[in-house]
């Protein structure tokens, strides 16, 4: 696996590798070099010289740096000249570079082509709000909104996911890397109703990947629609099982859905860190799974699996205590 190192003036690397263990998860090979106020060249050449010997493969390492030119870069630059056949350096590291870099790394095993690779997203990831202040370009390549594509066939459905945050970094980093979707649906009554969320979730779309938020019902007849989508690899959101209850039974085809968040509000128990449970929830579950429902239990794509019929059992446990 490449060796990824994140370097900075300050802790700003320390911070971007927090970032994104958070989004993309754990990763392993990727060390942070610091440059601190009171530390000089010579400080960082020695923190540079350690994480290297610190990797798998020490003639695979990609250098992502905050500014070409400075000190940190320069240290890399006076290293590199021996290496330039396998290492790479990016400068400008962004989030979108480094969640991009992890992602890469799944199916590239170079160095070299990672760097050539992330460029794109890192400068994709800069938008503007207003929206007229974009160029006319990235005006012009703003994804629309409409589902309709005219193309044959139905849709392929490559992720299911309960979450209660909908489209939030996980998902339009790790997730989209993950299984490669051209369309993020939100399928919800509630959110479908709130032309402030729908804004913000379009809004919230990555690069070359439109989002759509319409309600359960209107999902329910696109499923069955087998005239205008062919070739489109749909990413669906629930905020609730209540939701994909409501798809499945509606014809819907989905055999696993992705359980990854269920925000705790009152009256509901709570298993573990990311799930919280209502006995309704508990009870739509249930019922998923007579359906024929597989349940896979994690966060993002590095996660292990969590067994979905402990986590029910916990909480119905939790829940009789309570009563």
């Amino acid at each position: 696996m490449v060796g990824i190192i994140l370097a900075s003036h300050g802790n700003f690397a320390e911070g971007i590798f927090q970032s994104g263990s958070m989004i993309f998860g754990a990763q392993e090979n990727v060390k942070t070099v610091t440059l601190m106020p009171n530390e000089g060249p010579n400080d960082v050449k020695a923190k540079m010289n350690k994480a290297i010997a610190s990797f798998d493969d020490p003639e695979e390492v990609l250098f992502l740096v905050d500014l070409w030119g400075g000190t940190p870069f320069n240290q890399i630059n006076s290293l590199f000249e021996a290496h330039k056949d396998k290492w790479a350096i990016v400068a400008g590291m962004n989030l979108p570079m480094v969640i991009e870099a992890y992602a890469s790394r799944l199916s590239m095993n170079t160095a070299r082509e990672i760097a050539a690779h992330i460029s794109v997203t890192a400068k994709e990831g800069v938008k503007i709000r207003p929206e007229e202040l974009e160029t006319e370009k990235a005006a012009a390549a703003a994804p629309a909104q409409k589902l309709n594509t005219g193309a044959p066939g139905k849709f392929k459905y490559v992720l299911a996911r309960i979450d209660s945050r909908l489209l939030h970094g996980q998902i339009a980093t790790a997730w989209t890397k993950a299984t490669q979707p051209t369309r993020i649906i939100v399928v919800s009554d509630t959110v479908a109703k709130d032309d402030l969320r729908k804004k913000l979730i379009q809004q919230a779309a990555p690069p070359g990947v439109k989002a759509h938020v319409i309600p359960v019902d209107q999902m329910i007849k696109l499923a069955n629609d087998d005239q205008h989508f062919g070739g489109q690899r749909a990413l669906l959101l629930f905020e609730n099982p209540q939701d994909a209850f409501r798809a499945v039974k509606g014809g819907v085809p989905l055999d696993t859905i992705n359980v990854g968040s269920m925000a705790h509000s009152p009256g509901k128990v709570q298993p573990n860190k990311v799930l919280a449970f209502s006995q309704d929830d508990i009870d739509t579950f249930v019922k998923l799974k007579k359906d024929g429902i597989k349940f896979d239990v994690r966060k993002v794509p590095n996660d292990s699996k969590g067994d979905m019929d402990e986590i029910i059992k916990k909480a119905q446990d939790e829940l009789n205590r309570l009563r």
